[in-house]
C-alpha cells in the first residue's frame, strides 16, 4: 500500500501557534503520566456496566502494561490499529497504550459493520483490530473473522470480554512495563473518520499538539476542571464526546469520566444522580428525549450544570426547552472532526445561546464565508464556510486527490457548511452544501448507500437524499428505479439487502420509494435538488 505524506501546517504557521502558546509540546501519554503523578488515587474512569472504577494511577499502569504487551506482539510506532469498542473502561486502556507507543488508533463506531470495518482495515493497512466479543446482541468476533480473512496486513485481533473465541483476549496481552520510545508532540496521535460526502469515508489525521490544544480550549470555555464529572452518553469514539470537551478534555483536567452504556434517560439519569455528573453532551434528538423525560423523573439531576448539544443543528424551539426542563445551562456546539469547534459561551445572553451555534475556540481560528466562486461575502451574508487554524487539519490521510478539492491552495478547509456570522462573531448554521445527510448527528454519505443499493440485481439506479424528520432532524429516503423486466420489489427487501451487505444500521434507508425516472437539470444531470423537494413534500411521486 502506498501511503502519501500527510499534509501538515507550514513552518511559519507552526511557529506562530507555538509562540501563541497553543501548541505546548504535550503528548497524550505524557498527559496521563502527569495526572497520575499528581493525583494517583483520584478516580479517572467509572464503568458502571462492569462495576469498575479506575484511578488515574491504575489507568496509567494499565496503559503501560498493555503498551508493553502490544510491543511484544510487533505493534509499534506508526502502526494503525482499528479500535471498535463500546463505552467501556477498556476503550481508554487501549487508546492510551497505543498513544504511549506511537501506534495510531483508527476510531470506529460500534454501529459499523463489515462494509465499513473491512474498508478501514484495508485502507489503513491495519496491523490489529480491537473489539468487544459481543455487544447489544451483535457478535463482533464473526465480523472480525470475515475481515481478517480479507485483509492480509491484519495480524492480530484482540477481544475485550470474557469469550475471545478464536482470537486473543485483551486481558492476556499486558506485560511488564518496558522503556518506551514514544511519539513527538507533532506526530500523529490517531485517525478519525470524517462524516464524508462521498462514498468513501476519509481519515482525519490529528496530532498530539493540535488535539490537546482543542481540549484545553474547550475546558476553558466550558469551565471543566478537576472537580468536574463528565458523562459520556454518546459513543466514546465520536469526536464530540471525545473532545468537546469530552472524555479526553475531562482527563486532561484531572476530572472524572462516567461511561454511560446507553444514552436513554432510564440509564443516564440514575448515573447523573449517583455520580453527581456536572456536564455531558448530546445530539439534538437525545436532548429532546431528555427534556421530555426530566420533569417527571424520580432522579435528582440538580448536579448537572451544563448540557452541550451538537452533532447537528439544534432548533431554536428545542433549545428553549433545555433550561426549564433540566435546570442547567445549554451550550450549543458546532464543529467537525477535521478541526474547527464553536461554542456558545456560558455568559452569552440566552437569546444568543438558543439562536446561534457559537463562536470559535481560538483567536487564531480563521473564518471565511464565501460564494460559489470563493469570493468573500459581506458581513451577515450566508455562504460557504472555509476555515483554517491551529487545530484544523491541512489534509486528509492518504488522500491527495481529495485534498486538492477539499482544501484551498492556501490551506483553508472547505467544510461544506452554509453559515452566516452575526455581529458578535457567532455562527448560525443554515445547512449543508455537500451531498451529505445528518441523521441525528450521524453523518451519512449518500453515495455510499447508493452504491450498496445499486448492487441489487433488480436495481437500475438509485439516489439517496435527506428529508426532514422532527426527531432526527433528517432521515434518509432512497429513490429507486428497477431494471426493465425485473420482478417488483418491496421497500423492506431493499432495506434487508443493504443490511445484509454489512451496512451500518443507521445508514439503512428510512424510506424507499420506487420511481420510473429521476428529474434532470438543464444539462441532463440528475437533479438531487428536485429529489429533495419531492422528499420534503413527502409525496413519493415525481
Amino acid at each position: 500500500m502506498t501511503v502519501h505524506p500527510t499534509p501538515t501546517w507550514p513552518a511559519e504557521y507552526a511557529e506562530r501557534y507555538r509562540a501563541a502558546g497553543h501548541w505546548r509540546g504535550e503528548t497524550f501519554g505524557a498527559m496521563l503520566r502527569g495526572r497520575a503523578a499528581a493525583h494517583p488515587d483520584r478516580v479517572a474512569i467509572v464503568d458502571p456496566a462492569a462495576d469498575t472504577r479506575w484511578t488515574y494511577g491504575e489507568l496509567d499502569v494499565r496503559a503501560d502494561r498493555l503498551a508493553a504487551g502490544l510491543l511484544a506482539r510487533g505493534i509499534g510506532r506508526g502502526d494503525r490499529v482499528v479500535v471498535q469498542l463500546p463505552n467501556t473502561a477498556e476503550f481508554f486502556e487501549v487508546i492510551f497504550a497505543l498513544f504511549r507507543i506511537g501506534a495510531l488508533p483508527v476510531f470506529a463506531l460500534p454501529a459499523h459493520r463489515e462494509s465499513e470495518i473491512g474498508y478501514f482495515c484495508e485502507f489503513t493497512g491495519a496491523a490489529a483490530y480491537v473489539i468487544a466479543g459481543e455487544h447489544d446482541g451483535y457478535d463482533y468476533r464473526e465480523l472480525a473473522a470475515k475481515v481478517r480473512a480479507e485483509v492480509p496486513t491484519l495480524r492480530h485481533v484482540f477481544v475485550a470480554g470474557p469469550d475471545a473465541g478464536p482470537f486473543e483476549p485483551l486481558d492476556a496481552v499486558p506485560a511488564e512495563p518496558v522503556p518506551l520510545d514514544g511519539p513527538e508532540p507533532g506526530d500523529l496521535a490517531f485517525l478519525q473518520l470524517s462524516g464524508g460526502s462521498t462514498g468513501i469515508p476519509k481519515l482525519i489525521p490529528r496530532t498530539h499538539d493540535d488535539y490537546i490544544y482543542s481540549l484545553r480550549g474547550s475546558n476553558e470555555i466550558c469551565a471543566v476542571d478537576e472537580h468536574s464529572v463528565y458523562l459520556c452518553a454518546l459513543p466514546a469514539a465520536h469526536n464530540f464526546p471525545l473532545s468537546s470537551p469530552g472524555t479526553l478534555g475531562a482527563l486532561y483536567a484531572g476530572a472524572r469520566v462516567v461511561l454511560c452504556p446507553r444514552p436513554s434517560p432510564e440509564t443516564a439519569f440514575p448515573l447523573i444522580e449517583r455520580e453527581r455528573v456536572t456536564i455531558t453532551g448530546l445530539v439534538p434528538p437525545l436532548a429532546l428525549i431528555w427534556t421530555e423525560a426530566a420533569p417527571t423523573t424520580p432522579y435528582d439531576l440538580s448536579s448537572l450544570d451544563v448540557l452541550l448539544v451538537g452533532g447537528a443543528k439544534f432548533s431554536e424551539q428545542a433549545a428553549r426547552r433545555v433550561r426549564p426542563a433540566l435546570g442547567c445551562t445549554l451550550q450549543q456546539v458546532f464543529g467537525m472532526a477535521e478541526g474547527l469547534v464553536n461554542y456558545t459561551r456560558l455568559d452569552d445572553p440566552e437569546e444568543t445561546v438558543v439562536t446561534t451555534q457559537g463562536r470559535p475556540i481560538s483567536p487564531d481560528d480563521e473564518i471565511r464565508i464565501v460564494d460559489d466562486a470563493d469570493e468573500d461575502l459581506p458581513p451577515g451574508s450566508s455562504g460557504h464556510l472555509l476555515t483554517r487554524g491551529p487545530y484544523t487539519i491541512r489534509g486528509y490521510w492518504n488522500a491527495p486527490q481529495h485534498n486538492a478539492r477539499a482544501f484551498t491552495p492556501d490551506g483553508f478547509y472547505r467544510t461544506g457548511d452554509i453559515v452566516r456570522r452575526t455581529e458578535t462573531g457567532h455562527l448560525v448554521v443554515e445547512g449543508r452544501a455537500k451531498d451529505q445527510i445528518n441523521r441525528g448527528g450521524e453523518k451519512i454519505a449518500a453515495e455510499e448507500v447508493e452504491n450498496h443499493i445499486l448492487a441489487h440485481p433488480a436495481v437500475h439506479d438509485a439516489n439517496v437524499v435527506g428529508e426532514p424528520d422532527p426527531y432526527l432532524g433528517e432521515r434518509t429516503c432512497a429513490y429507486v428505479i428497477l431494471r426493465a423486466g425485473a420482478e417488483p420489489l418491496k421497500p423492506v427487501a431493499v432495506k434487508r439487502f443493504v443490511r445484509e451487505r454489512g451496512l451500518a444500521a443507521y445508514k439503512v434507508p428510512d424510506r424507499v420509494e420506487f420511481v420510473t425516472a429521476f428529474p434532470q437539470t438543464g444539462v441532463g444531470k440528475i437533479s438531487k435538488k428536485d429529489l429533495r423537494a419531492a422528499a420534503h413534500a413527502d409525496t413519493g411521486t415525481l
